[in-house]
């Protein structure tokens, strides 16, 4: 509790100050004030294990002015007939319905670089090493795996691609 008074007092002018420039009102900017620091005093212990108190400080406090700012917006009530305009997803967004099965169809060495490339966005030559292969050799894997797994979708899912390579359109299947 102590490295949270020690905190606040350094940095409490330099808030206030802060918070009166971005809200324009004295007043709203103590009630900020206030509020920041009843959030600091929830942190309990956790707030002395933070590195840098001011920046956290800070942080809470654009947060909060951002919050406010939001909830100060006027909003307009919109008639009971007021006609919904309906978005159809992008076929591409939809195509996670159809994705996890084929991949699970691929071999092992395909489904483990598309795995690890393009789901958890390992770098191809992170991917070499811990493999212990070439880059070369990481790269053409990645690249075969694309494509097998796109001509797999095409095959079962019958996904098909617009003039640009973009998916217009496929079939969902069920999980396995």
């Amino acid at each position: 509790m102590n490295c949270l008074l020690t905190a606040w007092h350094r940095h409490e002018s330099e808030l206030r100050a802060w918070l009166t420039k971005r809200l324009g009102n004295p007043q709203d900017a103590e009630d900020l004030l206030q509020d920041l620091f009843l959030k600091a005093l929830r942190q309990d212990k956790k707030f002395c294990e933070i590195n840098n108190a001011r920046a956290w400080l800070f942080a809470v406090a654009r947060n909060a002015i951002a919050d406010r700012l939001r909830l100060g917006r006027e909003q307009v009530e919109l008639p009971d007939d007021f006609a919904l305009e309906t978005v159809e997803p992008v076929p591409v967004e939809t195509l996670t319905q159809c994705l996890p099965r084929a991949l699970a169809e691929l071999s092992h060495e395909d489904r483990d670089a598309l795995t690890l490339c393009e789901l958890a966005s390992m770098n191809q030559a992170a991917y070499a090493q811990l493999r212990g292969i070439s880059l070369a050799a990481a790269k053409s894997r990645v690249q075969r795996a694309r494509k097998r797994l796109r001509e797999h979708l095409g095959e079962v899912c019958q996904v098909r691609f617009d003039d640009t390579g973009n998916v217009c359109c496929f079939v969902p299947r069920p999980p396995l």
